[in-house]
């Protein structure tokens, strides 16, 4: 490390403009090819998903996007229904609808709810979601709204008409300015507190630019980038801010600007590289689950955290080296002009020296103080129900919820999520046996209403549509899907060629939830073992990266218990702007853990290389303990302070599954570096003595080695006579 941090800083300008002539090449190269993202998140192999593809081949007009125009007023009126009826005239004819049903037809005579004043019409389009063009429904919403007056209500409603919530374009630059201040406060230099902000955006910038062309070669969400910078502000702007301030403490013990850039990049830097390789490898963990649009996130997100890392340690030894002796403070600078060189005392002074050695005396307290606060916040987390929010969690002023609402109040609860039955009938038993199943289901508990279409002869294919007297989100609709599939359909089909597949919007939501939830323990264990074999190479111990894999359960349980609170239990959904109360997106769970696990060994990494680097030089336990605890909290709790900044900036931006990650994120990075990392790890390591650093023989044989502290440096001479100090620039 110490030979690259030499070659940028002897190149600075060559790699600055390496990297700036790389940017500018990603992002000519993402405007002419366009954003690719794409928000398919069916699961093959699924009931449902086979639903869908039996409807796409045998009703066409069902399998396509569809939505819903909703209208309240006084129904019969004859006004509203000339008025409605032109509209959705003008709507059959607009580009890319492939059929529209009237209540003031005979087939959409059901669309008039009993109360007379609420009705709807459902709009078919003959493409996808994913591939309809963005200008049809636009041309669509346009009719629609136009029918409006001031006693005839018209609101849009259904996946294809859901407006993407304002997502807020200053949650970027509050965690930005948030960072800045931060870093302002802890370095007392202007220069200090920019130069990990311009490394960490440089490389999301970039990230980003890459994103966006690797979305026209894989499945990618829309809210990948967004994912992607929440992430590499956080970890990048943590990562240089521990390499300034490595490099900032050499420059105060007199050692010269060259050799301290190579210094604290064969420090911090290899520190930095491990810790990002660690969150890469806990990301790319979830491609172990084969889903496509949680491989694209993962994908998109390590790709961001490589470059951030790129950045730190290629980038900003450059800038370093532009800068000099401003990195730090004036009165640092003037300091180290009259009283010169001065050696490192944050071991033995200062807050954080207390604490340490206040923990090192009674290490029983702290950690089992530390455990029950985890315990308490994660206890939630026990609750949690996966699924998947709908319009019914819109913010209340969305055309979406209101329809959503309006819908609910004419027609009851469950209509806003029917049952989709895809029946296939080959032979007239078959055909019998759906007449007897449609019965059945009219007559289930749970069940308000059954349509289905006229028994016809030679009819090979029919939709069977289920509406429950509980809405989407409820746990009796859940149950209900479960008694349909295992119970009452099982029993139609017996004896006969019937087969019928349970689809739907909230059954896909269930089947997508059970998937993940079979598939967690498997991403769980992956990345859990690979983090320990990398902590174990690292820092040669069986007892560090147990610690370490212990103290990360208690940190993700209590990011899942935060976000169970606020979003499941809605205390804030509506101050953040995300609506109300709901289940949590099944895939959150999933990407918090692979993030979340990462970040907490990176600040394991931090806090255990300075300990390992003491043990190492004096064999002593509960020094090494202490003297790493002392001289990584100051870092350590200003990094998480800027994460949980950035975090939490993202949590207000107005987007629900961006703001339940930033407020699951935010809660865990600020537990994880002051609860766990500042209090139970140190205590644990006391507690357990010289067995910390215990690695069998063979063990340590078979196991690479990796150093993350890096090969000691031969001391540098104070100052070089031709280096002048200024104390005013």
């Amino acid at each position: 490390m110490s030979a690259l941090a030499r070659w940028c800083h002897e190149h600075r300008l060559s790699v600055v403009f390496l990297w700036a002539g790389l940017l500018v090449a990603l992002a000519l190269s993402a405007l002419f090819a366009g954003a690719a993202y794409s928000n398919d998140s069916k699961m093959p192999d699924t009931e449902s998903a086979t639903a869908i593809e039996l409807m796409r081949d045998n009703a066409p007009d069902s399998a396509g996007a569809s939505g819903t125009v909703v209208w309240r007023a006084g129904v019969g009126e004859l006004g509203v229904r000339e008025r409605m009826t032109a509209a959705l005239e003008h709507i059959a004819l607009s580009p890319g609808v492939a059929a529209v049903v009237s209540p003031y037809t005979e087939a959409g005579a059901r669309q008039i709810a009993a109360d007379g004043r609420t009705a709807y019409a459902t709009v078919n389009f003959a493409e996808d979601e994913d591939d309809l063009a963005e200008s049809d429904v636009d041309a669509v919403r346009d009719i629609a709204t136009a029918a409006r007056t001031a006693t005839l209500h018209v609101e849009l409603g259904g996946g294809v008409f859901t407006e993407a919530p304002a997502v807020s374009k200053w949650s970027e630059l509050v965690g930005i300015g948030l960072a800045c201040l931060l870093l302002l406060l802890v370095f007392r230099s202007a220069w200090a507190a920019v130069l990990p902000v311009i490394t960490a955006v440089a490389g999301v910038v970039t990230a980003l630019m890459a994103t966006m062309l690797l979305g026209h070669v894989m499945t990618l969400a829309d809210v990948t980038p967004t994912l992607g910078a929440l992430i590499g502000l956080g970890v990048g702007i943590d990562y240089a801010l521990f390499i300034v301030n490595r490099h900032r403490r050499n420059l105060m013990t007199g050692v010269d600007v060259a050799s301290s850039i190579a210094k604290a990049m064969n420090t911090s830097g290899r520190a930095v590289v491990f810790a990002g390789l660690t969150v890469v490898v806990a990301l790319l963990g979830m491609l172990v689950l084969g889903i496509g649009i949680l491989n694209g996130m993962a994908v998109g997100a390590a790709l961001t955290v490589l470059l951030t890392v790129s950045a730190a340690v290629t980038l900003l030894p450059a800038l370093l080296g532009m800068l000099g002796l401003r990195v730090l403070g004036r009165r640092q600078r003037r300091d180290l002009v009259a009283g010169g060189p001065r050696p490192n005392t944050d071991a033995d002074d200062g807050v954080w020296a207390r604490w340490a050695e206040r923990v090192r005396r009674h290490p029983k307290r702290p950690a089992i103080v530390a455990v029950l606060i985890m315990a308490i916040v994660a206890i939630p987390a026990l609750s949690i129900r996966l699924g998947a929010a709908d319009a019914g969690n819109d913010p209340a002023s969305s055309t979406s919820r209101k329809a959503y609402d309006m819908l609910a109040d004419g027609f009851g609860p469950g209509f806003n999520g029917p049952l989709v039955l895809a029946a296939q009938t080959p032979d007239d038993t078959s055909r019998r046996a759906l007449s007897d199943l449609v019965d059945r289901l009219g007559a289930t508990d749970g069940v308000a209403a059954v349509t289905a279409p006229p028994a016809v002869p030679g009819t090979t294919f029919s939709v069977v549509s289920v509406v429950p007297n509980s809405s989407p989100q409820s746990a009796r609709t859940g149950d209900l899907i479960d008694h349909v599939r295992d119970d009452i359909v099982p029993a139609a089909e017996d004896g006969s060629r019937l087969r019928v597949y349970v689809g739907g919007t909230t059954a896909s939501s269930n089947d997508f939830a059970a998937t993940l939830i079979a598939k967690l323990p498997l991403f769980i264990g992956i990345i859990v073992a690979l983090g320990f074999l990398l902590l174990t190479a690292a820092f040669r111990s069986l007892l560090v990266p147990l610690i370490g894999a212990l103290t990360n359960i208690l940190t993700l349980g209590a990011a899942l218990g935060a976000i169970v609170v606020v979003f499941q239990h809605g205390f804030g959904t509506e101050l953040l702007g995300v609506g109300s109360a709901g289940p949590v997106e099944a895939f959150v769970p999933i990407l918090v853990i692979g993030v979340m696990f990462g970040l907490s060994m990176d600040y394991q990494v931090f806090l255990v290389s300075r300990m390992h680097e003491e043990w190492s030089r004096t064999g002593d336990n509960h020094r090494a303990v202490r003297v790493g605890q002392a001289e990584t909290g100051q870092v350590v709790a200003v990094a998480a302070a800027i994460m949980f900044s950035v975090f939490a900036a993202f949590a207000g931006g107005g987007m629900r599954v961006i703001a339940t990650f930033g407020v699951g994120l935010a809660a865990a990075v600020a537990l994880d570096a002051i609860v766990v990392r500042m209090l139970l790890v140190p205590a644990l390591m006391h507690l357990c003595g010289r067995a910390n650093w215990w690695l069998p023989k063979w063990l340590d044989k078979v196991l690479p080695r990796i150093s993350v502290e890096g090969a000691p440096e031969s001391e540098q001479p104070a100052r070089p006579a031709d280096e002048p100090v200024s104390a005013g620039r």
